[in-house]
């Protein structure tokens, strides 16, 4: 076959338009030569693409599905010619990306989404896992970058950047005693098991004698929502459609918790490109006004 992408966008142009002449108009070209560009398409396919009626014309059976297949190679080929020239730039074509599994997920969709659109060419990992894990995977160089809630000071070998912050609160299940008082001491609190978010190297606010600990949010909500214990936990996993309808904020005037801080991770030395400093800056945005 001798088609080429040239005459595939024409065809597309002429679907979409309904008429040879339209379609020459804006692809600034004369009618004839769009006309014969379609005749010499359908020899080199062996179809008949199109129904001719005067000047307008519209797609036959084997035309709908050969527009289906045309649109899906411009495509393929407008992203190589992206890519080709991103790698001619020397930019970034490559971007691996571990995400804290506890972080909004809202903000975080409409992150990805946006990206997909302000760099097309780029091939896109994601790792999810815990601050920790996340962590452990730009340290290990099977990530660039890792975005997590701030659980700490972390290793001298990662430079660190502040995003935005979420809020954080005391939370008990709804048929835990606590959850029958208006108001909560320190001293309450004491009395009750605390469910503690925990890291090597670092921990939550210890207020209870008696404490279990997980390294996952999403672990620790369970437990809580479950009646285990109280725990302090980012709003956002609060609001988690399957935990909400099974705790209760405690209001606890003693407690001043600060919000709850997201960061990005990187190596030291390691030069942060467009796409990471466009990732950190326009998440910031995304959280602040989530």
């Amino acid at each position: 076959m001798e088609w080429t992408l040239e005459r595939l966008s024409q065809f597309v142009a002429v679907a979409d338009c309904g008429s040879m002449t339209q379609a020459a108009r804006r692809q600034g070209r004369a009618q004839s030569s769009v006309s014969m560009a379609m005749g010499l398409l359908e020899v080199d396919l062996g179809l008949e693409l199109f129904h001719r009626a005067g000047r307008s014309v519209r797609l036959t059976q084997a035309g709908e599905v050969m527009l289906l297949e045309a649109r899906a190679l411009l495509s393929q080929a407008q992203a190589l010619d992206l890519r080709a020239r991103e790698l001619s730039q020397g930019r970034t074509a490559k971007l691996c990306v571990a995400i804290d599994e506890a972080l909004p997920y809202p903000p975080i969709a409409r992150l990805l989404q946006e990206l997909a659109q302000q760099f097309p060419a780029l091939e896109l990992t994601l790792l999810n896992g815990t601050a920790a894990e996340v962590a452990r995977y730009v340290q290990s160089g099977q990530a660039e970058l890792a975005i997590q809630f701030d659980r700490g000071p972390t290793d001298v070998q990662f430079a660190q950047h502040y995003v935005a912050a979420v809020p954080q609160m005391v939370f008990v299940s709804r048929g835990h005693e606590l959850a029958k008082c208006h108001h909560i001491t320190r001293e309450d609190l004491v009395s009750y098991r605390q469910l503690v978010m925990h890291i090597e190297g670092a921990e939550d606010l210890v207020i209870s004698p008696r404490i279990w600990r997980s390294e996952s949010f999403y672990v620790l909500a369970d437990m809580l929502a479950d009646g285990i214990g109280w725990g302090i936990l980012p709003r956002n996993i609060a609001q988690a459609p399957d935990i909400e309808p099974r705790i209760v904020a405690l209001d606890c005037p003693e407690l001043k918790l600060p919000p709850l801080a997201v960061r990005m991770l990187n190596l030291q030395g390691a030069g942060l490109g467009e796409e990471a400093i466009w990732i950190e800056q326009r998440l910031a945005t995304l959280l602040k006004s989530s």
